[in-house]
């Protein structure tokens, strides 16, 4: 495959970036759930994140598909890695980071994921041809995935700290650790994300490709290359609904991830970080498996059919997890949903790559992801209030998000015949 230099170098930034970045977004809403046991004010702090997202999203839709997405890449990394220094380096100066800091980092990083990944995907689609979308797609969530494992792992220790000798849970298994480990602090870990931003950076300088897609690049206000995007889903309506619906198992475990895992884990379980960081590892091997193997899975079956059956398990595993309260069932709760939200998510931007001109793919994306973070806003919202993070009422949040998804599904279904002859 042409540009696989290129694509290898941008996974491998990809890999040194994200590995530190997942520990910083495991450390801050359990920083908030179990160190300031406010998990209320994260919720508040996500909402007013994913309020400002909602247009930057949409400016971000423009960049992607007016630039060159390289200079894109290098810009975040640049950005980020600025944002986390600063915020390490005023945890030494004061002894601990600054609430306002915190927050800083969180909304930079999830406005640097609102840019990242659509460039991700879109270089993708720029760099391979249409036969190799799926393997890319592929390729990219088995990186992503595999760097959410080992975070994961490592963050459990560095969020916790253990004693020689003493047990920590990882995975649901009891594990003596021979060495002493003290949990690190919020601005050590934003100190080594920071060094991996510098060196992502210098990694992503060295890519070289050759387009494989002709890129369109539409001249003109920020305004009108937005109504480009709007005006191309309005005449492919099917692409529109599709784009959508399909994205609710993303929506609802973005919300589960940092809002509802911390209050669950620590409010309905009654368990740790060592719990807390071993669903996120759950959920990291179930993606990773999914990335590996769902194309032969459903190689046979259309992605629409195929996203439909996995929008059902999906609906069912939610409301499991409201009804009872077992660590192990959890566990399985979160590798499941690993599976389908990976392997949705593979099969929806194949299915895009084949219906979407890669000089519109941002554009598009960013309607698609305004609507989601709209969605997540209200979900957000709704349950920062204080009776979701009251005892055990958190398993609420699981009941609605469980029929979210099966409302969508429906609305797939009553289109499916539009969307498989599309």
């Amino acid at each position: 495959m042409k540009n696989s230099k290129a694509l290898s170098l941008l996974l491998t930034a990809n890999i040194i970036s994200g590995f530190a970045q997942g520990i910083s977004m495991l450390a801050i809403p359990w920083y908030f759930a179990a160190v300031l046991h406010k998990p209320s004010w994260f919720g508040y702090l996500y909402a007013c994140t994913t309020f400002i997202s909602l247009f930057w999203s949409l400016y971000a839709g423009t960049l992607i598909d007016r630039y060159s997405r390289k200079k894109i890449f290098i810009l975040i990394s640049l950005g980020g890695g600025v944002v986390l220094l600063s915020a390490a380096l005023t945890g030494y100066l004061m002894g601990s980071v600054p609430l306002f800091m915190v927050m800083l980092v969180f909304l930079a990083t999830v406005c640097s994921f609102n840019i990242h990944y659509p460039a991700l995907y879109a270089f993708g689609q720029e760099v391979s041809r249409a036969e190799h979308y799926g393997k890319v797609n592929a390729y990219l969530e088995i990186q992503g995935q595999a760097t959410s494992i080992l975070s994961g792992a490592l963050g459990a220790l560095l969020l916790q700290g253990v004693h020689a000798g003493a047990g920590i849970n990882m995975l649901g298994i009891e594990i003596k650790m021979p060495l002493e480990l003290r949990g690190w602090k919020l601005h050590e870990i934003f100190l080594m994300d920071a060094i991996t931003y510098f060196i992502a950076m210098v990694f992503i300088s060295g890519i070289s490709y050759v387009p494989q897609t002709h890129k369109i690049i539409e001249e003109g206000s920020v305004w009108k290359r937005i109504m480009s995007g709007v005006s191309f889903l309005k005449k492919n309506t099917s692409v529109f609904i599709f784009g959508n619906a399909s994205y609710s198992i993303f929506v609802v475990l973005m919300v589960e991830v940092y809002l509802l895992l911390p209050m669950y884990v620590s409010g309905h379980l009654a368990a740790g970080a060592d719990v807390y960081a071993s669903a996120e590892i759950y959920y990291a091997i179930g993606a990773l498996l999914s990335g590996m193997f769902i194309r032969k899975i459903f190689g046979g079956t259309n992605a629409v059919h195929s996203i439909l059956l996995m929008m059902g398990a999906t609906t069912v595993i939610f409301f499991v997890v409201s009804f009872t309260k077992m660590n192990a069932l959890f566990f399985a709760f979160s590798f499941l949903i690993g599976i389908t939200n990976a392997g949705t998510r593979i099969l929806r931007v194949t299915w895009l790559f084949h219906r979407i001109p890669n000089g519109m793919i941002g554009r598009t994306g960013s309607v698609f992801s305004m609507l989601n973070i709209f969605m997540r806003f209200l979900f957000i919202t709704l349950f920062s209030m204080p009776f979701f993070s009251a005892g055990s009422h958190v398993t609420w949040a699981y009941f609605i998000c469980g029929n979210f998804v099966l409302l969508s599904a429906l609305l797939l279904l009553k289109n499916y015949r539009e969307m498989v002859s599309t």
